[in-house]
């Protein structure tokens, strides 16, 4: 018995090898799931995280 992967966008039969958009079928299904977290309709279970403002933790001295 031969596993066949499954596009987790559209259900459809995944060509596994040398598929650079793998486990999406197409680059439209990888951008629809990429959508879907941007948009927060996918989350993660658990306590929400403190939103940071952009303050003052940027690295302005150089110092690397």
């Amino acid at each position: 018995m031969t596993f066949t992967p499954r596009c987790p966008t559209c259900h459809e039969a995944v060509v596994w090898e040398a598929n650079p958009f793998r486990p999406f079928c197409s680059e439209r299904c990888r951008l629809i799931d990429l959508g879907a977290w941007v948009t927060e309709r996918y989350r993660v279970p658990g306590e929400p995280a403190d939103r940071h403002d952009g303050g003052d933790d940027t690295d302005e001295g150089g110092g690397g």
